[in-house]
């Protein structure tokens, strides 16, 4: 597969950032780590192999991008109010030099997001709140409920980085037309989650595809199985 390692000084976030691109053309999809993963997790873990027909034939370029859930969600050592906002740094990243680079290299003027677990709430955060640069959203066992990030703490960074908090009241047009595929199974942990975001999606008529999988566990076996599958569905 065509692979190329980028790392370059983020004005965002201010600090290096790095991510690795799979793929000479095709839909550019934005692949996000799951909890304080790294830009080459999905590499190492197989998925990115899964989708390697897809990647050859051109039909997809996958950008693997780093996290920074270490220095915001998961950073215990600030107040949870700094780790919302440094997620709010973290979104303008990915909206504004990541899917800078993707849509220039790609052509298209639209993304795909996709993520495992965590980075099922980060593909999920992101397609939400920028509905109108999102053609899909692919999350593999996401949790998609932030609260238990932030100790009780709440503000407007928690509200509007909380899908379930703030989509609700969304009537944001563009959210109509998002291709939306939640992956979960019944021994999964974020089975629940997975549910309750389906329920507030229903509530709304925004069209969905709920998959439920049988005996499959919250791990990657079941997400590089996912993967492609999902990939052909698009």
């Amino acid at each position: 597969m065509h692979e190329v390692y980028h790392k370059w000084y983020s004005p965002v976030i201010s600090r290096d950032m790095e991510m690795l691109v799979f793929g000479y053309s095709g839909r550019p999809v934005i692949l996000f780590p799951s909890s304080m993963g790294k830009y080459y997790e999905a590499k190492d873990r197989g998925l990115i192999q899964s989708a390697e027909w897809f990647i050859n034939n051109g039909f997809v370029k996958i950008y693997c991008v780093d996290s920074i859930d270490a220095y915001s969600w998961y950073n215990k050592g600030v107040h949870p109010g700094t780790r919302a906002y440094n997620h709010t740094l973290y979104d303008r990243y990915i909206n504004e030099e990541v899917m800078g680079l993707a849509l220039h290299e790609t052509g298209w003027n639209t993304v795909t997001t996709s993520g495992c677990s965590f980075g099922g709430y980060h593909a999920a955060n992101f397609a939400f709140r920028h509905p109108e640069r999102v053609h899909a959203m692919v999350s593999m066992s996401g949790a998609f409920d932030i609260k238990s990030q932030v100790d009780g703490y709440y503000d407007d960074n928690v509200y509007y980085n909380n899908p379930v908090d703030y989509l609700p009241n969304d009537n944001n047009e563009t959210l109509w037309k998002l291709r939306i595929i939640l992956g979960t199974s019944r021994p999964d942990i974020c089975l629940s989650q997975n549910e309750k975001l389906a329920q507030i999606l229903s509530q709304k008529n925004i069209p969905y595809w709920l998959d439920i999988r049988g005996d499959m566990p919250h791990d990657w076996p079941a997400w590089i199985q996912m993967f492609p599958h999902y990939l052909s569905v698009l």
